[in-house]
């Protein structure tokens, strides 16, 4: 047999390692640096002498890591007493020790830490990648095209705020819960979202960074079933990135939705997305249930034409009252355009004109441009897809832009 594959056994096992070690050591930044050390030992160690328990294996590591640095402090402090929990130095750390009982709330309670209100929205991003989802600084640099220093300062910055605020590694109380899980669900959507359309570079989607949302969608599904929402954002995932084979040909170039071969979407992520939203129903559908709706209707239509547009329009009206927004007013002019006609939705993508409320954003000359073309206001339509163009930062999308705007002389 083999060695194991090091970096996709830390990917499967790397939050379940850091939660224990951040609960055995009470150090979350010492947690995630011993775990860390324990993989570069791995990449050296286990080629030579493949372990019967890379996943044992490496929370082992991890733990005399973790004993070897709390040994240094204790020295330097001239203490000689208990650490860890009650755990002497001088005993060799038992893996089997850590309560399995106890591993899912300790992923759970690692989940929240990550994306603690007290760290930037940059930091709680970099955070949940690294020490959740086991992403390495590379990657998820490559991902948000970012400097490998950059993501590394983030995640350090992130550590040493969450030990100056006290952060205790624990579950919020139910009281505080739910208000928290917002915070994580906001900071999986922005994964997803930059993997499913992704804002700058030359990739229309990053399916890698997109799948790593969905993976840790579904550990928290696994963790809280009887949140609606996070049934609602897992759903919502599920049903966007069964598109993902239609939405690229193969030189990686953008292919519009009424372009796409809907028999090359995936069928199987349909079926777990809408599993995900009847889970969300349940409960009365949130924001991001009432996108996975609307998802699901796409999901559900033939084709652009046999859409049901009027209960996009509909959902998207009901969606603005949970959660207004900007881009919710912009998507629901989209859907007006194709349900009723291109001037009613004009008159909506005005209203956001005027309030300036997407200021600097290529989207809303983006739908501007397309309706005044469909409305035969060619040289006005042109000039708002090259202002479109100019304010993208995806290539990808800036080629689409300028093609239409080129297609209008």
């Amino acid at each position: 047999m083999g060695a194991p594959d090091v970096e996709a056994v830390w990917r499967i096992e790397s939050a379940r390692i850091v939660a224990a070690l951040t609960r055995f050591t009470g150090d979350f930044g010492l947690a995630e640096d011993a775990a860390q050390e324990a993989v570069a030992e791995a990449l050296v160690s286990w080629p030579r002498t493949p372990p019967a328990d890379p996943a044992g294996w490496l929370m082992a590591t991890a733990r005399r890591r973790a004993i070897d640095v709390i040994r240094r402090r204790v020295a330097l402090r001239g203490k000689y007493a208990v650490l860890a929990a009650g755990e002497v130095v001088t005993q060799e750390p038992d893996p089997d020790r850590i309560d399995p009982d106890r591993i899912d709330d300790d992923v759970l309670a690692l989940m929240f830490v990550s994306c603690h209100p007290v760290l930037s929205p940059e930091a709680r991003v970099a955070l949940t990648l690294r020490v959740v989802a086991g992403l390495s600084s590379q990657e998820i640099a490559r991902a948000f095209l970012v400097s490998v220093p950059t993501v590394q300062a983030r995640i350090t910055r992130g550590k040493k705020t969450i030990a100056a605020a006290g952060v205790p590694f624990e579950l919020p109380p139910p009281a505080e819960r739910r208000e928290r899980l917002g915070g994580v669900l906001s900071v999986l959507y922005v994964i997803f979202t930059e993997g499913s359309t992704a804002t700058s570079g030359d990739r229309l989607v990053r399916p890698d960074v997109a799948y790593e949302a969905i993976r840790l969608a579904r550990t928290l599904a696994a963790l809280l079933p009887g949140e609606p929402e996070v049934h609602g954002l897992l759903a919502l995932c599920e049903l966007t990135a069964a598109r993902f084979p239609a939405r690229t040909a193969p030189d990686g170039s953008p292919v519009l939705l009424e372009d796409q071969d809907r028999r090359r979407w995936d069928v199987s992520a349909i079926h777990r997305g809408l599993a995900a939203l009847a889970k969300a129903s349940a409960g009365g559908l949130g924001p991001y249930g009432l996108q996975a709706a609307i998802a699901a209707t796409h999901a559900a239509a033939p084709s652009v034409e046999a859409t049901d547009w009027d209960r996009i329009v509909l959902l998207y009206e009901a969606l603005g009252r949970v959660a207004p927004s900007p881009v919710v007013e912009l998507n629901r002019a989209v859907a007006v355009a194709m349900a009723s006609g291109p001037e009613p939705a004009l008159a909506i993508v005005d209203d956001l004109v005027v309030s300036d409320r997407l200021s600097g954003s290529h989207l809303v000359p983006t739908v501007r441009g397309e309706l005044l073309a469909r409305l035969g206001r060619r040289p006005e339509a042109r000039a708002e897809l090259e202002l479109a163009a100019r304010l993208c930062a995806n290539e990808r999308e800036r080629s689409v832009l300028l093609r239409k705007a080129a297609e209008l002389d």
